[in-house]
């Protein structure tokens, strides 16, 4: 496919993620994602109230996480959680699987989360990517979640919160897609910090990129594209 230099821009969603994150810093990541015309904004909840007012009249997407990193919460909290963000302004939640449900082989439990979490958001046109948080498990677990991903159908599979032992891989992004094919699309996160690693996993079947290194990643393909003397980039 073709794409132009906003298009790209379109497939970034601009993160901060940060324990110790300032009202200045994600005042700054939200000026940028506007100046660079990014997707979206990853915050955690917190900051959700903040990031909706200062995107109101901009085309941005504000996207909270929840349950981050760990995943570690009950089905009532995230839900209570992904309310509250909701509330705040959020149009987009990423949460963070149970990983102890899937080390246990309770997929029905994993599988009833995923449908709730998911029939929340989209009873409020809200964007629902499940991260799974793919350092973590085996290949075959990472299967068997996007198989139940499949059938229940959030917007998006999502390899990792940026903040687990690695981050997205190729490999997994292939994984991902192979088994969701058309039906869900793959978010890739966690340790995207060029334009090469970029191209990698959009032409792995990533439609999604988070990252904290978004306007660097730009700034190397607008150079390439220079350079190339082309408006537009094959990938």
């Amino acid at each position: 496919m073709h794409y132009t230099i906003q298009q790209l821009a379109q497939l970034i969603d601009h993160t901060n993620l940060y324990a110790a994150a300032s009202k200045q810093d994600i005042e700054k990541l939200c000026d940028e994602a506007v100046k660079y015309q990014f997707k979206m904004v990853a915050i955690n909840e917190y900051q959700t109230h903040l990031c909706a007012m200062k995107l109101a009249q901009s085309k941005v997407h504000v996207g909270a996480a929840i349950s981050f990193p760990l995943g570690q919460t009950d089905l009532k909290s995230k839900l209570f959680s992904a309310q509250q963000a909701l509330n705040a302004g959020a149009d987009e939640i990423d949460y963070v699987v149970n990983l102890s449900a899937v080390k246990n082989k309770d997929y029905a439990y994993v599988a009833d989360e995923m449908q709730q979490m998911v029939k929340l958001c989209h009873h409020q046109q809200a964007i629902c990517k499940v991260i799974f948080e793919n350092c973590y498990l085996k290949k075959e677990e990472i299967s068997t979640l996007a198989k139940i991903a499949k059938n229940v159908k959030p917007d998006f599979i999502k390899t990792s919160t940026g903040f687990g032992i690695s981050g997205a891989t190729i490999e997994d992004v292939k994984l991902m897609k192979q088994v969701v094919g058309h039906e869900v699309n793959v978010k890739a996160a966690g340790g995207i910090r060029d334009a090469a690693t970029f191209i990698k996993m959009i032409q792995a079947g990533a439609t999604r990129i988070g990252t904290s290194s978004g306007i660097k990643i730009i700034e190397e393909l607008q150079q390439k594209m220079r350079l190339a003397a082309i408006s537009e980039l094959e990938i």
